[in-house]
């Protein structure tokens, strides 16, 4: 199958990762891949060694003509039998590119916030495929009067090799922050800001650390509320138990020093890419019971769902992940539900069999 995917969005989000991890797992699968994407950004530097053939461009509306030549070169080049999109500023000049070139159209939606009226009635139909990345995504778009046959479901692909436990990264990771090969390490990964349940989960940690002396907590990312949280801790006794690295480029690595991961949003999440990959390096989840979060767990066997901001039952939690034995076990079936259920192959197969197919009901 030969396809032409179109990412021209620069920003580092969620989708950006999708639209690289489903690009690699398609060329991995042995299918001709090209891609038009945004000159030097995440997406392209995801792609820059890989066997994908890229071209620049850049689409800043739909009636940017430098982004349809871009397109059009590509098509001539490749004679694709699908174009395929993942951000929304795209949907109207692939849709369009796809009746001038008579090429079917793959639409993928990240967010569950409304699209324009008139985008939100008219895109799911003209597109030949259109994916939600989660079930609760696919439910919101339903419930807002989206036919059910034209919505289906692809979970993000993760590439399992990618995110592999590295016990000599762990090893210099620990050694970096200065702490012991018997440190129990909490890890959280993403935007710093209160509906990502930041401070909840801060306050349920420092209350595991005054249990447990080998607990601590590393936070990677940045945000609106990074600071207050960096003061906030530097405030208790637990300060030096609190780690803060920033924002990480690649935080792959970071998940072999992790014990457990926190998912603690109150705010409702599309998905959960981060609890997938962390599962996929042995690593169990502890996630809030909201959005579609609990799709990317096996709950009681590859980790734990809880409320949103219940402080006691994060604490709680924590602390029972803090049973070496529990870990290792919950580690080892989440490596073996993340590769059933989310690894490259098994989504690229999905995505295969989904284009061939006819289009198709509710999963």
């Amino acid at each position: 199958m030969k396809l032409l995917f179109v990412g021209t969005n620069p920003e580092n989000t969620g989708a950006a990762s999708h639209f690289v991890a489903l690009v690699q797992a398609m060329a991995e699968a042995g299918h001709e891949v090209s891609a038009v994407i945004y000159p030097d950004g995440l997406i392209w530097q995801g792609l820059a060694r890989s066997r994908v053939r890229l071209y620049k461009a850049k689409f800043r509306n739909v009636l940017d003509l430098r982004g349809y030549a871009a397109v059009f070169r590509a098509a001539r080049e490749l004679k694709p039998d699908w174009l395929v999109g993942n951000f929304g500023k795209e949907y109207w000049p692939l849709i369009v590119a796809g009746r001038l070139l008579r090429v079917p159209v793959a639409l993928f939606r990240h967010r569950t916030p409304p699209m324009k009226a008139v985008s939100a009635y008219l895109i799911p139909r003209l597109a030949q495929h259109f994916f939600a990345v989660s079930r609760h995504a696919r439910q919101a778009y339903l419930d807002r009067g989206v036919p059910g046959h034209l919505v289906r479901v692809l979970y993000n692909p993760v590439n399992m090799e990618l995110c592999r436990f590295d016990p000599q990264q762990r090893s210099e990771i620990l050694r970096s922050l200065g702490l012991g090969e018997d440190a129990i390490v909490l890890g959280y990964t993403g935007r710093m800001h209160t509906g990502k349940g930041i401070f909840p989960l801060f306050d349920a940690a420092t209350a595991a650390m005054a249990e447990q002396p080998r607990l601590h907590c590393l936070w990677l990312g940045d945000g609106p509320d990074a600071q207050t949280l960096r003061e906030r801790a530097a405030a208790t006794a637990t300060a030096s138990r609190h780690h803060f690295l920033g924002w990480i480029h690649d935080i792959h690595p970071y998940y072999s020093a992790f014990s457990m991961l926190a998912f603690p949003s109150i705010a409702t999440e599309t998905f959960g890419r981060v609890s997938v990959e962390a599962q996929a390096a042995g690593v169990p989840v502890l996630g809030s019971d909201i959005g579609g979060i609990p799709e990317t767990l096996d709950v009681g066997v590859t980790g734990l769902l809880l409320p949103p901001g219940d402080v006691a039952a994060w604490r709680d939690a924590i602390l029972k992940l803090c049973d070496p034995v529990l870990r290792k076990s919950m580690g080892a079936a989440a490596q073996d539900y993340v590769q059933q259920h989310f690894s490259t192959p098994v989504i690229a197969e999905e995505f295969r069999r989904s284009l061939l197919g006819d289009r198709c009901g509710a999963d």
